[in-house]
């Protein structure tokens, strides 16, 4: 799944002239490829990175998926396209706490009109392959925080995406377990999935295939 983006902007509403977080962002992302987006706060990374994933707009510029401008997409488009094509993985990993391990990775398929026991084979076996079999039942709160990234990251698969954005994915995370879910992601990425991932970290970053550093909403290399 190609990603095209031209001239992209994005100004949220605050003064008399607004907040620029983007200010002409462009940049090709080519199927298959792992990208890391760094930058100090406030850069305009995690404003790009709801762009990516059509939870946001831009204000200006074009923003090309597959080759198509999601700007010509409707709400319900948006939507689909992200069901089907784009997993989401972010630093508070965004688990809900009644549910069990499984029953999270089982919501994108709940959603999707999925059956219950085909659901719960999914859910299953995408625990296992991030290495938490046996951890089926047990709840966000019963987790560690590498564990609890593991379910998301889970979750994040359950509809089979050709993209994974990944929202400062080890900030809440100690050294080994860092290095635990970059491993995972890594190997995802070697199955052919595409990875952007916003990281502080240049050090994680640097192990990624291609860097884009952002400074004040633009593009520096």
């Amino acid at each position: 799944m190609t990603i095209s983006c031209k001239d992209l902007a994005k100004v949220y509403e605050g003064g008399k002239e607004g907040w620029p977080a983007l200010r002409g962002v462009t940049f090709d992302i080519k199927p298959g490829e792992f990208v890391a987006v760094t930058g100090p706060s406030g850069c305009g990374k995690s404003t790009l990175l709801n762009i990516l994933g059509l939870l946001d707009e831009p204000s200006g510029g074009s923003y090309r998926l597959r080759g198509r401008d999601t700007g010509a997409m409707s709400d319900a488009e948006r939507s689909l396209a992200r069901r089907d094509g784009i997993g989401f993985v972010f630093q508070s990993f965004h688990l809900l706490n009644r549910l069990t391990a499984a029953e999270n990775v089982g919501l994108p398929l709940l959603y999707a009109g999925v059956e219950r026991e085909p659901m719960r084979e999914r859910a299953h076996g995408l625990l296992g392959r991030v290495g938490l079999q046996g951890k089926e039942r047990k709840t966000p709160l019963e987790l560690s925080g590498g564990e609890r990234q593991r379910v998301a990251i889970a979750r994040a698969l359950a509809n089979s995406p050709e993209i994974i954005l990944a929202d400062e994915p080890t900030g809440n995370l100690d050294s080994a377990s860092s290095r635990e879910i970059l491993d995972i992601l890594f190997g995802l990425n070697a199955e052919g999935i595409t990875v952007v991932m916003v990281t502080h970290d240049r050090e994680l970053a640097a192990r990624a295939g291609r860097n884009l550093r952002m400074r004040d909403g633009r593009l520096e290399a």
